[in-house]
């Protein structure tokens, strides 16, 4: 379980917390990094604060975007330390814990970190199916990177030996990948733009709306392709309508 769990760094400014979040994630069994945007490279102060996990630094995958790095996933948790405007399903280390060590038995899944100063972008924070909250004191409430990751790295840990131990019956669901689940999104959204539900060049806060409410929803792979059916066949009623207008 633990190997299909990556831990995404975004937009990271200092080498010295991507050495000391390989750090981390060794000591709980975690090896996948993924690094989106750094703003820094991996140097002596990162390999020496890693302290014996060089070899996840090594291994290291760099992307551009945030939705390069959870394309392949078939859940995804983002660190948020506030709620952003709209509310989305939110979890605890140990329930993030839980869901991200069920899922990865059988496939992908990825936890988010943001930007050490500013954390994650709204729009990042809309490419996940859960947002993570870590219960810190709120009269002083500074973790830094590291320490986010070695709790959650340690939460994951602790519930996949729980799910060894208890051998349960695993949920064999199958949940579109983050790339899938982008398509869908640009496939609705074009869609909308068509029937003039929304304004193309605003859509606004209907798409976040509309993210959040199929997030909350959960569509499983074959529920997904029905709903891509339905777009398909408004797009196709659209195109009759206007071929028997243009040919009056």
């Amino acid at each position: 379980m633990l190997a299909q769990v990556k831990v995404v760094l975004v937009g990271t400014t200092h080498p010295g917390n991507i050495g000391s979040a390989a750090r981390a994630m060794k000591t709980m069994g975690l090896s996948q990094l993924v690094l989106v945007d750094p703003q820094t490279e991996i140097d002596g102060k990162a390999v020496a604060l890693a302290a014996g996990a060089s070899d996840i630094l090594q291994n290291v995958q760099i992307v551009d975007t945030l939705e390069q790095a959870v394309a392949d996933c078939r859940l995804v948790v983002a660190t948020s330390a506030r709620r952003r405007g709209l509310d989305w399903p939110m979890l605890e280390p140990r329930g993030a814990g839980e869901k991200l060590a069920a899922q990865a038995h059988s496939a992908p899944v990825a936890v988010v970190f943001g930007r050490e100063r500013s954390g994650l972008s709204n729009s990042e924070l809309q490419l996940a199916q859960y947002h993570l909250a870590i219960p810190a004191n709120p009269e002083y409430s500074s973790l830094n990177l590291a320490q986010a990751v070695q709790i959650i790295s340690y939460e994951v840990r602790m519930a996949s030996l729980a799910l060894e131990q208890a051998k349960p019956e695993l949920d064999e669901t199958e949940y579109p990948s983050g790339e899938d689940l982008e398509r869908f999104y640009e496939h609705l959204q074009s869609t909308l733009n068509t029937t003039g539900f929304i304004v193309q060049a605003h859509p606004g806060q209907i798409m976040a709306k509309l993210r959040r409410l199929f997030t909350k929803a959960r569509p499983e792979v074959p529920e997904m392709n029905i709903l891509r059916g339905i777009l398909s066949s408004v797009e196709k009623a659209i195109k009759r309508a206007e071929s028997k207008s243009s040919n009056r």
